[in-house]
């Protein structure tokens, strides 16, 4: 099968990386003038791994759309509406399957990608998501992990877990987008409080970050019209060792710096999220308290030591509220 890749950063030289170790034939596209094209056109290397010289680079984005039974997109979330008005006028769109390897809301509307995608390029578009815990660095090194696929359309979800599954990794069917999409994008805002407590020694709070992170994300899904357990599968719960643990999660590493006052230069997207999420909040009248106190401390400049301590020493309450 002929994968085209759509970003050539870290995820997206991965999923070119990866498919092309399954077996398909695969191009990988970014933007001329992209540092990280060029490095991998010199070298065949970046920072996490070596592309095989069967993966095909090259910065044409009708060429590559052309070429395509699947592509992939693994851009930064926040760009993907303006990528959209570069794709929206290449032939032939509905006849391709659309796959999203990335996490995050718009800010300024808190619309999910797929919404972005839609409302872009056509209702009648093959989308769906692929999400999940894994970081690169793991799976060069051939350790497995599972991840979840998820679209409107059950048929299309169980084609593309056909095309992509492997030993390295299990997929499962995602059968709530909405909740799918949310979690995924939520679970990089409660790396971004892990990095915090862990910038501050409060590492031991993260057993009950996690405990009220998903109760919390639940509510917001549940309010939103999606299945409320979605948030416990790998969308979320799932991909909080890899995001509230790892030295490798982006997310986590920049809550952490910025509580130590350090520059963090790398793509943290929950930074964005929590943006989304609050506005989210707002339109659906509910309470996320520890968005807010992620929103407080790094968009409304608070106090990270005084917000966090006031958000575990919140009032008692059911566990189940």
């Amino acid at each position: 099968m002929k994968i085209a890749v759509l970003g050539c950063g870290r995820w997206g030289s991965f999923h070119a990386w990866y498919a092309q170790r399954i077996g398909h034939q695969v191009m990988l596209w970014g933007r001329k003038g992209s540092k990280h094209l060029a490095a991998l056109q010199a070298t065949r290397k970046n920072e996490y791994l070596t592309l095989p010289d069967a993966v095909e680079l090259t910065d044409d984005l009708a060429g590559v759309v052309a070429f395509a039974d699947i592509v992939i997109i693994s851009i930064s979330a926040q760009k993907l509406r303006e990528f959209c008005q570069q794709l929206k006028f290449l032939p032939d769109l509905t006849q391709k399957k659309f796959v999203l390897c990335m996490k995050g809301l718009e800010i300024g509307t808190g619309k999910r990608l797929t919404t972005i995608m839609a409302e872009e390029l056509g209702t009648d578009l093959k989308t769906a998501v692929w999400v999940g815990p894994g970081h690169v660095q793991d799976f060069v090194r051939e350790i497995p992990n599972c991840m979840v696929i998820a679209s409107k359309e059950m048929q299309l979800t169980k084609d593309l877990v056909t095309a992509f599954a492997s030993p390295l990794i299990r997929f499962y069917y995602g059968e709530d987008l909405l909740g799918t999409e949310i979690g995924a994008a939520a679970k990089n805002v409660m790396g971004l409080a892990a990095g915090m407590l862990d910038g501050l020694n409060y590492s031991s709070l993260k057993g009950a970050l996690m405990a009220r992170g998903t109760r919390e994300l639940s509510r917001l899904i549940e309010k939103m019209g999606g299945d409320k357990m979605t948030v416990y599968g790998l969308s979320h719960l799932g991909d909080y060792e890899a995001t509230l643990f790892s030295h490798f999660s982006h997310n986590r590493c920049f809550g952490e710096d910025f509580i130590r006052g350090k520059s963090f230069t790398k793509l943290a997207e929950g930074v964005y999220t929590v943006e989304a999420l609050m506005d989210i909040a707002r339109e659906y009248q509910l309470e996320l308290p520890i968005c807010g106190t992620v929103y407080a401390i790094i968009h409304e400049h608070k106090d990270p030591q005084e917000e966090l301590l006031k958000l575990f020493l919140r009032d008692n309450k059911a566990e189940q509220e």
